[in-house]
């Protein structure tokens, strides 16, 4: 089972969740050959003070 995980920062709306869980789904499906109740897909809206890169939180700008 197809399983993908998007880690993001909070601010899309329901409609784009919906819209990218859809197309996801179809494009998996159709390259890997898998019918679409095996994909599962999570979204996880992450704050910018509990995500760094380059050493640096980008909470901080």
């Amino acid at each position: 089972m197809p399983h993908v995980r998007i880690d993001w920062f909070p601010g899309r709306t329901v409609e784009q969740k919906r819209e990218l869980a859809e197309v996801l789904t179809r494009e998996i499906c159709r390259i890997g050959k898998c019918a679409p109740d095996a994909v599962g897909i999570v979204f996880t809206d992450v704050d910018t003070q509990n995500w760094a890169r380059a050493g640096k939180l980008f909470s901080d700008g």
